[in-house]
């Protein structure tokens, strides 16, 4: 989208400390904090990157989200993979255009859109209706009604009725599980990936797939440190992203090895 901000669109205010809010514009609305009030009326039919003052003077640069924005500020119930996580597990799991993608745990949307802004075709299974719903509500509130994206409320564990998929992507806590069920639903060559917290759950995975249908199995983990640079001080940050979760892909076979 670009032109002028237009009411019911979400924006990102950005103060001088750089803390980022995502609000919905609304005509005659307001967004309020302990620095004073911005009327929605102020940024709807300005340009992209104007700057607003609010009631007591603070300032704020109005850009439309990116999509990393959207999932770190976006409503959600459970918990979202990190932005640093998103590119690389779609470079794993080689998700591309026209893709067919089996998404189980979809949990608040983020991987979803990712996905889908790539272009894939993604059906999802989420056990939760409240998850399933918010899920929804968060894609098409980013990439509109035309994204191909379908959602069924049932448990990926008792099976998958999709068939001649090219990807199956897990963010369940068991995706061991699943294994069998994603040999009978991916194509040979098709990929099955996975997103865990632990290297426990990993490992758990991993003996899974020796005893399987898929090869070519692969384990990584994404680090991510900022760098602090004004002036001439430069240096890394002293916090830094680490450990958020491990990322798992395997190809199927079409003739597996014993």
């Amino acid at each position: 989208m670009d032109g002028p901000f237009r009411a019911d669109e979400r924006v990102l205010l950005a103060d001088a400390k750089q803390r980022r809010y995502l609000v919905r514009l609304v005509e005659g609305g307001e967004f309020h904090t302990h620095a004073g009030v911005v009327a929605h009326d102020d940024l709807i039919g300005r340009e992209e990157g104007v700057t607003v003052r609010s009631s007591s003077g603070a300032r704020y640069t109005a850009l439309r989200p990116t999509l990393t924005d959207f999932v770190l500020k976006m409503p959600r119930g459970a918990q979202v993979i990190y932005p640093k996580d998103l590119g690389p597990l779609l470079m794993l799991a080689d998700i591309h255009a026209g893709v067919r993608v089996l998404e189980a745990g979809v949990g608040s949307g983020a991987l979803s859109m990712a996905m889908l802004r790539v272009g894939a075709s993604v059906v999802g299974y989420e056990l939760r209706s409240d998850f399933a719903s918010r899920a929804a509500e968060n894609v098409r509130s980013f990439l509109g009604e035309e994204v191909d994206f379908r959602i069924e409320e049932r448990d990926v564990y008792e099976g998958i009725d999709e068939t001649d998929l090219d990807r199956v992507v897990l963010d369940v806590p068991e995706p061991w599980r699943v294994v069998k069920h994603a040999e009978s639903a991916l194509h040979p060559g098709g990929i099955i990936a996975a997103y865990l917290p632990t290297i426990g759950q990993v490992a758990h995975l991993r003996e899974a797939l020796d005893h399987s249908a898929f090869a070519v199995a692969e384990t990584i983990e994404v680090l991510q440190r900022s760098w602090h640079i004004e002036g001439q001080s430069v240096r890394p940050d002293h916090r830094m992203v680490a450990h958020t979760g491990f990322l798992t892909a395997a190809r199927l076979l079409c003739d597996p090895v014993p």
